[in-house]
């Protein structure tokens, strides 16, 4: 299993339920990256997403506490047990965890891979990622050379994680 996140210098992913910022080539990068795989995200991170729907050409997994939800086109889970059984169904390497921070809280420990793109800036926020450089089974295993959006400047990293937890 795999995630995507972008996060500035001090890790953060977010602020009153919206991204830190825009990036055309962070945003074509996750695009490229997920395409035809399954994405797991939350139903708040979903209701951000254009007119709040599941993205197109994926299959899209919303976790969500809220017994009511519905989403056309998305399966719908409700807990961290019943999300880990419908991910069972699919090949590991085909999920990727999209976010938002309750979501990558309870998931990157099963994740054996994760591409982050830095920014090197530092936002007002109130969501965070966890700060995989001080976790000791996290290693960065590829990075890009500096990227550049307007004078803002960001790079994407992959890291492995050398010790994931199995889902079942």
């Amino acid at each position: 299993m795999q995630l995507i996140v972008a996060v500035d210098n001090n890790w953060a992913i977010g602020n009153k339920n919206n991204l830190l910022v825009s990036i055309p080539e962070d945003h074509k990068f996750f695009r490229q990256t997920t395409m035809g795989h399954v994405v797991v995200l939350g139903r708040k991170t979903l209701a951000g997403f254009p007119n709040g729907l599941p993205l197109k050409g994926r299959t899209n997994i919303i976790v969500t506490h809220d017994p009511e939800f519905e989403a056309k086109d998305a399966i719908v889970v409700h807990s961290k047990e019943e999300l880990l059984s419908k991910l069972a169904e699919y090949d590991s390497d085909d999920v990727f965890i999209i976010g938002g921070e309750s979501i990558y809280n309870m998931m990157y420990e099963y994740c054996d891979t994760a591409h982050v793109t830095k920014i090197n800036y530092s936002y007002q926020a109130d969501k965070y990622f966890p700060n995989l450089d001080e976790m000791e089974n996290w290693v960065i295993t590829g990075d890009s050379d500096e990227q550049t959006y307007f004078d803002l400047e960001y790079y994407f990293y992959r890291y492995e994680n050398k010790v994931p937890k199995p889902i079942n």
